[in-house]
């Protein structure tokens, strides 16, 4: 139950959004559902973004079987977990978190340094690795399919993405709901419904990472410019989505 005695999975998109929202909203629960329906264990890999609140809205709302998780780096901006905790409050449910090996991140900080990964782009990747991929890899262990919330305007990586996809990094299919939202689409939803977000996004953050990793951007900018900003626009990925790692879903080996 919300804080205000409604029940969330009462709530229907035809009484809060436009025709098209409704309709766009519509087929990505249609997605989810075909995904539980086709491989039957599909975990979400939560970011906390702002797609994330419309999947995590989706999801524990009307296709509640998914199973939800997020990655706590250890460096998160404080905001991000004020929003775990609003969300957890919002709709009665708790959030697994999965968390870097500790002895992992010290063997890594002693030999790189606590900003190390600043030094370059091998460093960075491993930080990445050790802080995020690794637990990852622990929390989709034993599912079939893993959702994530990328959109096809984010960058030029992401615009070739298909809706479902074998990750031959991982071993299971990928599922991606929100391919063709727009990002006014995206805060057509959260403000229409009243989802909790990052209170970044108000100050200029689109996309939200690690704080060292992570800055404002300018009107205009890529929105996922505030990423690791000091790379090159191409590396500019933390690991979970790596290009040529994906195959559409008729290439599926």
């Amino acid at each position: 139950m919300l804080r205000d005695g409604r029940n969330p999975y009462s709530l229907r998109f035809v009484s809060q959004l436009s025709k098209n929202s409704t309709e766009r909203a519509e087929r990505s629960v249609a997605q989810l559902r075909a995904a539980v329906s086709e491989f039957k264990n599909v975990c979400y890999a939560n970011s906390l973004g702002a797609e994330s609140m419309v999947l995590t809205d989706l999801i524990w709302s009307f296709v509640p079987k998914i199973d939800m998780f997020s990655i706590d780096t250890g460096r998160l901006y404080p905001e991000t977990y004020d929003l775990i905790e609003r969300l957890q409050s919002r709709y009665g449910r708790a959030l697994r978190i999965f968390y870097p090996e500790a002895a992992d991140v010290e063997d890594w900080v002693s030999k790189n340094g606590i900003n190390g990964f600043r030094d370059g782009l091998a460093q960075r990747q491993g930080c990445c690795t050790v802080r995020k991929v690794e637990p990852f890899r622990r929390a989709v262990a034993g599912h079939s399919a893993w959702v994530t919330g990328i959109r096809r305007s984010q960058s030029a990586g992401r615009a070739l993405a298909a809706p479902v996809a074998w990750d031959a990094t991982y071993g299971l299919h990928k599922i991606s709901p929100l391919l063709d939202w727009s990002e006014d689409e995206i805060w057509e939803y959260i403000r229409k419904k009243r989802l909790p977000y990052n209170s970044l996004h108000d100050s200029g953050f689109p996309s939200i990472g690690c704080a060292p990793c992570t800055r404002a951007v300018q009107p205009g900018e890529d929105e996922r410019s505030g990423r690791w900003w000091w790379e090159r626009s191409e590396s500019r990925e933390c690991g979970l989505h790596p290009r040529g790692a994906l195959a559409a879903r008729g290439d599926a080996r």
